[in-house]
């Protein structure tokens, strides 16, 4: 049952027309529920929802856009390191500082993805300090080390000498 108006109130089997006052009684029970309200209920819903959706749409973008940004900055890093191994073959062998693929990161480095740039500038700044030391001739390898945290990175630095070299982040910093 319905009951419409605002005054004058009048009963239907059926709901009311637009502009009416619109309340749905329980006959049972007698309870009212005004249609209305139950009606801008919804559409608040719907908005809040299509916001909600929205809103987790933009981030989505957002975060896509911060790792495509990433990885094209960790591409130049990662340049850089080659040529630098490809006008030192003295000090560098080939694969002494292999590109960490966005792709194909091991799980150690896929913890500090978001880092990837810095971890592979701070690679090439290891090699370079090693090398600096006069104990490593020639670098063989420069990975990111189990011992990195996500403050502190960790690098181990492995020359042709059989010698190794650790250097933390704060070593590398210039």
């Amino acid at each position: 049952m319905y009951r419409c108006g605002w005054q004058k109130k009048f009963y239907l089997s059926h709901p009311c027309s637009d502009g009416v006052s619109n309340e749905a009684v329980d006959l049972k029970t007698g309870n009212v529920v005004n249609l209305e309200e139950v009606q801008r209920q919804e559409k608040l819903k719907k908005l809040e929802e299509t916001a909600k959706l929205e809103k987790q749409r933009l981030e989505q973008q957002q975060e896509a856009l911060r790792k495509l940004a990433v990885e094209q900055q960790a591409a130049v890093e990662t340049e850089t390191n080659q040529q630098l191994i490809k006008a030192n073959p003295s000090q560098f062998s080939p694969f002494s500082i292999p590109p960490y693929k966005p792709n194909k990161l091991s799980s150690l480095v896929k913890q500090y993805e978001n880092r990837l740039p810095e971890i592979e500038r701070l690679r090439r700044f290891a090699a370079n300090k090693a090398l600096a030391t006069q104990q490593c001739t020639r670098v063989e390898a420069v990975e990111l080390n189990e011992k990195s945290t996500a403050t502190n990175l960790v690098f181990l630095v492995d020359c042709r000498s059989g010698k190794s070299f650790y250097y933390n982040e704060t070593d590398l910093k210039p």
